[in-house]
């Protein structure tokens, strides 16, 4: 009897969200388990898998013979660089810091075309990357927050959309978050983090202090809203 892959609750959400039928291209696939995952219940048509290090699609090639799963293409290459436009219509990028799923995107221009839903999953500078979506013909259409060992991620769904200059609020608050049941907690440690920055600048006699103490200060509104609206 064929084991089943189960998957971590971060990657298990990303899972959830790829198109049932979809063509779907793993980018930085590190253990290959989404698209192993993917293909072992029936939910795609098949897969690209790509990563940067030889290793890491070594150890997805592996993945996918350990539960013996085919369909999936495995390319050595950084980013989208061997992965054309008609390849795929489904685009996962996880693990990796804001900056780098930018440039991943910046170099792939295609990535906008309107035929692909892009599956994001930022570790790091949430913000500068909404900011660039947003300025660079992208829409948020929803993200999704998971909890997995103690930490909150934010997922986010992509499409091709207008350009428009979001404000401070919606970098550090979310484009897309109110429905979900852990933004209570993700405004909680926004506003901590804003605020801890703010008193930092402050010992530093920067003038900027005072913008980040009134965005917690909006965040601690917004939530407080949030809160009666949900009954939290």
């Amino acid at each position: 009897m064929t084991r089943e892959l189960s998957l971590q609750p971060r990657l298990a959400l990303l899972a959830s969200l790829v198109p049932k039928g979809a063509v779907l291209a793993d980018v930085g696939t590190d253990h290959g388990y989404i698209p192993v995952y993917l293909r072992q219940k029936g939910l795609i048509d098949r897969a690209i898998a790509s990563d940067i290090g030889r290793e890491p699609l070594d150890h997805a090639r592996r993945t996918a013979e350990e539960y013996g799963i085919d369909g999936i293409d495995f390319r050595l290459c950084a980013g989208l660089d061997a992965i054309a436009s008609e390849e795929c219509d489904t685009i996962l990028i996880a693990g990796m810091g804001g900056e780098t799923i930018r440039d991943i995107l910046a170099i792939a221009p295609w990535t906008r075309d309107g035929r692909h839903t892009l599956l994001l999953q930022p570790q790091t500078k949430l913000g500068e990357l909404r900011m660039w979506l947003c300025e660079n013909g992208y829409t948020v259409t929803r993200e999704h927050l998971v909890r997995d060992k103690g930490k909150l991620y934010v997922v986010m769904v992509v499409t091709a959309g207008e350009s428009f200059t979001p404000s401070a609020e919606q970098l550090y608050g979310g484009l897309a978050l109110e429905r979900e049941a852990l933004y209570g907690d993700y405004l909680a440690h926004q506003i901590m983090r804003l605020r801890r920055r703010a008193d930092g600048l402050r010992r530093s006699g920067s003038g900027e202090a005072e913008r980040f103490a009134a965005l917690a200060d909006a965040l601690e509104a917004k939530k407080g809203e949030w809160e009666h609206d949900n009954g939290t």
